[in-house]
C-alpha cells in the first residue's frame, strides 16, 4: 500500500504539468467531494477544527464549510501538481500582495525574513512566486514516508526554486535555520500552526489552547530577524487576469510584521509572547477565510492524548 501511494504521487508530479489544468482542477474537485461524503476520519477533524474557528454554525452549516474546506484542499495538490508546468505570467498572475512594505525594506538592507505561515491557501504556489519576485526562499518539510513520495516532494519543490531543509536527518535543524538568518537577503519560510518538534508553545487559538511550533518567535528573539506573518488566501480571478493566469482562482498575500516582545523579559517569556502574537494575527486571517485553512490533524490540546501530553509538558519543564 505505501509503494503505491509513493507510485501515485510520483505519477502526478510526473504527469500533472503535462495534462490540461483545468482537467486536473476537475478531478480535484470531484475527489474533494468523494472524500467529503465518505466522511472519515481527515474530514471529521477539519470538522472539528472548524468548529473552533466557526462555533456559530449549527451540524448543517459546518458540513457545507468542510466540504467547501475539501475543496480547497483537493485544489491545492492539483495546482499543486500542475505548477511545474506553468508559464511565469500565469503564475504572476495569480498572485497579488498586501502590505508588501513590512517585508521588502528589510530584504533591502539585505537581511533574511522570518515568514510565519499557516496551512492556508496554496504555500507551494507562493512559494515559487517569493522565489522570482522576493529573494531566495528556504523552508522546513516534514520528512515524508514513503520515500518514493519524499523524493517527488523533494524534487517538485527544489524545481520550483525552494531550499529545502528536511526536519529529520540533518543534525539539529534549529541551528541550520539559525545560520540561515544570518544570510540575506532572503526569506525564511516557516509552516508553524502545527507543532511537529514535541517542542511547541501552548497558546490561545479561537478561545482554544493549542500547540504550535516555537521556531519563528525562537529565532526572532534570538537572532533579532524580522518575523512576518503571511497570510496565504484563495481569490476568485475575473476578467483580464483570469485570462492571463488561465485559472479562476489565484492567491493573495497579506504580511504583517510581528512586533518585538520587550527585551527585559525572560527569553522563554518572549518566545511565548512573540509566538502568541503571530497566533493572534494569523487566527483573523483564518477566521476570515475558514475554508482556506487546511488543517486536517490534531492541533487543539482538548484533542491530544492527555497522558502523552502531560508526559510532553514534564520533560520540556525539566530541561
Amino acid at each position: 500500500m505505501r509503494l503505491d501511494l509513493g507510485r501515485a504521487y510520483a505519477a502526478a508530479w510526473r504527469w500533472g504539468r503535462r495534462l490540461p489544468e483545468p482537467l486536473v482542477r476537475g478531478a480535484m474537485f470531484v475527489a474533494a467531494d468523494v472524500v467529503w461524503l465518505k466522511h472519515g476520519s481527515g474530514v471529521r477533524r477539519l470538522e472539528a477544527n472548524l468548529a473552533r474557528v466557526r462555533p456559530d454554525l449549527d451540524t448543517a452549516g459546518l458540513r457545507r464549510l468542510s466540504r467547501r474546506g475539501m475543496r480547497t484542499y483537493l485544489r491545492y495538490f492539483g495546482e499543486a501538481f500542475t505548477l511545474p508546468g506553468r508559464r511565469w505570467a500565469q503564475i504572476d498572475s495569480r498572485v497579488t500582495v498586501g502590505h508588501r512594505e513590512a517585508v521588502q525594506p528589510h530584504l533591502d538592507e539585505g537581511r533574511q525574513v522570518v515568514l510565519v505561515l499557516g496551512h492556508l491557501g496554496n504555500w507551494d504556489l507562493a512559494g515559487a512566486w517569493a522565489a522570482r519576485e522576493l529573494a531566495p526562499v528556504t523552508t522546513v518539510a516534514e520528512r515524508l514516508e514513503p520515500e518514493e513520495v519524499y523524493q517527488e516532494f523533494l524534487t517538485f519543490r527544489e524545481g520550483i526554486g525552494l531550499r529545502i531543509i528536511p526536519t529529520s536527518g540533518t543534525g539539529d535543524v534549529f541551528r541550520q535555520l539559525v545560520r540561515v538568518t544570518r544570510t540575506g537577503p532572503g526569506v525564511l519560510a516557516l509552516l508553524a500552526d502545527r507543532d511537529l518538534s514535541a517542542k511547541g508553545v501552548e497558546v490561545d487559538l479561537f478561545g482554544h489552547r493549542a500547540r504550535v511550533a516555537a521556531g519563528p518567535a525562537a529565532l526572532g528573539v534570538s537572532t533579532g530577524a524580522p518575523v512576518v506573518v503571511t497570510a496565504i488566501t484563495y481569490e476568485r480571478l475575473r476578467g483580464a487576469r483570469r485570462r492571463a493566469a488561465r485559472s479562476p482562482w489565484g492567491i493573495h498575500f497579506e504580511f504583517t510584521e510581528v512586533p518585538t516582545p520587550p527585551a527585559d523579559l525572560p527569553t522563554r517569556e518572549r518566545i511565548r509572547v512573540m509566538t502568541q502574537a503571530w497566533v493572534d494575527i494569523l487566527g483573523d486571517a483564518i477566521r476570515e477565510h475558514p475554508e482556506d485553512w487546511h488543517m486536517l490533524q490534531r492541533v487543539f490540546i482538548e484533542d491530544l492524548d492527555p497522558d502523552r501530553y502531560a508526559a510532553t509538558v514534564e520533560s520540556e519543564a525539566t530541561r
